[in-house]
């Protein structure tokens, strides 16, 4: 299955896009539009809210913590953590 949101953010495409679910509520409703701007684990920073892969998912969660080892620790808005990563693709800018 194509990743639409991977392939353009991979050639550097900033975009609005959106998501259904809560666990980023009130940070981003679900459904709400954001705008995403291609990223890497490298330019973000620990509060930013990201694009990313983590065991084999995608989520636009919070970036928890980072380590220069193990890359960014990554979760929702509810206390929930998904696990570390260094496969950050994109960061969202504006919040619609």
């Amino acid at each position: 299955m194509r990743n639409f949101k991977l392939e353009k953010l991979q050639n550097g495409e900033t975009f609005v896009t959106s998501e259904k679910g809560n666990s980023m509520v009130p940070l981003i409703k679900s459904r709400q539009k954001h705008r995403l701007a291609p990223a890497s684990v490298a330019s973000v920073e620990v509060g930013d809210i990201v694009y990313c892969k983590v065991k084999g998912f995608f989520y636009t969660h919070l970036v928890k913590a980072k380590n220069d080892s193990k890359g960014c620790l990554i979760g929702n808005n509810q206390g929930g953590i998904n696990g570390w990563t260094k496969q950050v693709y994109g960061v969202v800018v504006e919040v619609l």
